[in-house]
């Protein structure tokens, strides 16, 4: 009976989350964005064991900041991991957990330094067409984009954010839903 209420709590959670309310990046006041929920956890991985399944196995990211890194687990196996750009010297990624608080497609972006709003989807938009957010102050917004800078990934290079090729966001978006726990190690 045990084992029933706590599968029923956990379908109840990962099902109940996306339905949540979301805060929205403080550049979209001006463009709505369209958001877009992934309920169902990654397939990638295949296994023989009968009792396997996405709620008992689910999906986390691990950020590495030395290594410049994020790896996919599904549970304790490892699926896939990225080089990515972490925050530079005087704006440093946060670490700590997380939970993925914010999933957009085509998200705006308002330029921190001139307010210049950037529309969602146009070449300009220097976070590409993938916002996976993990961290807020309640103003600002720290979550793995695309970037038309390619030459950063790999380096601390960014404001915070995690930088990653355009079509690995893309990837990453689509094996990661809301609440997905976010662990960054130095």
């Amino acid at each position: 009976m045990l084992k029933q209420s706590v599968r029923l709590v956990s379908l109840v959670w990962v099902f109940g989350l996306p339905f949540s309310s979301q805060l929205p990046l403080a550049s979209d006041s001006t463009v709505a964005p369209t958001v877009f929920t992934n309920a169902s956890y990654s397939s990638v991985v295949k296994s023989t064991d009968s009792s396997y399944d996405s709620v008992t196995q689910p999906t986390r990211l691990e950020i590495s900041i030395r290594r410049h890194r994020v790896t996919v687990y599904q549970g304790k196996t490892q699926i896939k991991s990225y080089p990515i750009a972490v925050g530079r010297r005087g704006w440093e990624t946060p670490k700590g957990t997380f939970r993925v608080a914010q999933m957009l497609r085509n998200p705006g972006w308002e330029n921190p330094f001139t307010g210049q709003l950037i529309p969602g989807g146009t070449p300009q938009n220097p976070l590409g067409h993938y916002w996976i957010g993990f961290w807020t102050n309640g103003k600002n917004w720290i979550g793995f984009h695309g970037t038309p800078n390619v030459e950063s990934v790999g380096k601390s290079a960014s404001h915070g954010c995690i930088r990653m090729y355009n079509k690995d966001v893309a990837e990453l978006f689509h094996q990661v839903s809301l609440g997905t726990p976010v662990t960054v190690v130095p």
